[in-house]
């Protein structure tokens, strides 16, 4: 979407000295300047609700969950497990147990892979895009190796788009697994992920989605997108690191063999034999992320109670605005231009490699990310070693992205 095709829009009703209230980042000082923070795309910084969640865990309730009859262990448990609850509310999951607590998307992805990709044989085929996180790439290229199967890859337009006629060029009755990012980490476009879902059902494929970036922009169904398994980590939607969610089907899930072994997965153990639980616990072998889970919950307590309409309006005013803004700055190309996308930006400048361009506008105050993102087949389709990515939070603001383009006007007077 071009600034000669786009009119901007009015700015929403949304209360940012309220929501920057929240987060205690967006108050700091860097280089002696008031911190503009655009790399959410990252990691989001954290609101005040979720880290006293966290603190209130190690102060209070610090025990070990679903193991102790004392009460510190009851309080955990009882978070812990509320949590979950909170999670299924999120993605509209139809119950608790298909959503399995894991480090991250990275670590659901690599679950489904190693053990769903146990079934691939010689010559079957696992089909992904060209636009995906190293993430939702590795692990079939290994699932692939192992079983001598075959990794295809569906083609990415020059605007950064993935269309339905890519997906359906590739899919074929050899088809067994599509994998496919929700939104993409480096242009930000989304995917078509429910049509893409019903033509892989019709081949039958399985459907794998990393849901990383979609999850704290969009709204999420998993039941309305058919898919499969559906991952998504906590330190993306404001939430805290090394905690994240990989949601399966029932009736799938529960046909995969345990990817761990270790306590609380286990049904019964012997040495002649051991028997493993149900979903979620035969795949959450070992003490959890208690505080990262219960955490995440209070991630999505915040997210909820915010006015979903307000919030929507607000993230696509600050991506046109934003758009706009870095269009007339000269010498700087914008890299993923789709129509259907959420707030993240990439941009190379004339003359200037992405990583001087980040170190410059740090020290005017302002992050962004550069670098290939952990999508280098990305960064060679479009010719470009790396990129500088400005990716927004609910916290930003027109000032901020004001900020950014006069930091990279000054670097690249800089730079001439």
């Amino acid at each position: 979407m071009t600034g000669t095709a786009m009119k901007l829009a009015a700015p929403p009703k949304w209360d940012l000295a309220k929501i920057r209230a929240d987060f205690p980042a967006v108050g700091q000082d860097v280089h002696g300047r008031p911190l503009v923070y655009l790399d959410s795309a990252a990691t989001a910084l954290k609101p005040t609700a979720v880290i006293d969640a966290v603190s209130n865990v190690y102060a209070k309730d610090c025990a070990n969950v679903h193991r102790g009859v004392h009460t510190l262990s009851q309080r955990a448990t009882l978070a812990f497990d509320a949590a979950r609850e909170k999670v299924r509310v999120f993605l509209n999951a139809r119950e608790a147990a298909e959503c399995v607590f894991v480090r991250g998307t990275t670590e659901g992805i690599n679950l489904v892979a190693q053990t769903l990709g146990r079934r691939l044989a010689p010559g079957d085929e696992v089909l992904i895009t060209g636009l995906e996180h190293h993430s939702n790439l590795v692990p079939w290229q290994m699932a692939c190796e192992a079983a001598s199967a075959r990794l295809v890859v569906a083609d990415v337009t020059d605007s950064g788009e993935v269309p339905l006629e890519s997906f359906e060029r590739r899919m074929s009755n050899k088809t067994r697994i599509v994998a496919l990012a929700h939104v993409s980490n480096t242009l930000g476009t989304i995917l078509p992920v429910k049509d893409v879902a019903r033509l892989a059902h019709e081949c039958g494929a399985v459907v794998v989605v990393d849901g990383a970036q979609a999850a704290p922009h969009l709204e999420l169904d998993v039941q309305d997108l058919g898919v499969d398994f559906y991952a998504f980590s906590g330190h993306k939607v404001y939430g805290p690191t090394g905690i994240g969610v990989l949601y399966g089907r029932r009736a799938l899930f529960e046909t995969l063999p345990p990817w761990q072994g270790g306590g609380s997965m286990i049904h019964s153990v012997s040495f002649a034999k051991t028997t493993y639980k149900g979903l979620p616990d035969r795949f959450e072998a070992g003490t959890p992320d208690i505080a990262g889970a219960i955490g995440l919950g209070a991630a999505l307590d915040y997210l909820g109670s915010l006015d979903r309409a307000a919030l929507d309006a607000h993230e696509a005013h600050l991506l046109q605005y934003a758009t706009l803004a870095l269009e007339g700055v000269p010498g700087l190309r914008l890299v993923g231009t789709a129509p259907r996308k959420i707030g993240v930006l990439s941009f190379v400048m004339d003359g200037i490699h992405p990583h001087d361009l980040g170190t410059l506008v740090d020290g005017e105050g302002v992050a962004i990310r550069t670098g290939h993102h952990c999508t280098q087949p990305l960064m060679e389709r479009f010719c470009v070693p790396a990129t500088a990515r400005a990716s927004l939070g609910i916290y930003n603001t027109e000032a901020d992205i004001d900020r950014l383009t006069a930091a990279l006007r000054k670097a690249k007077e800089l730079f001439a």
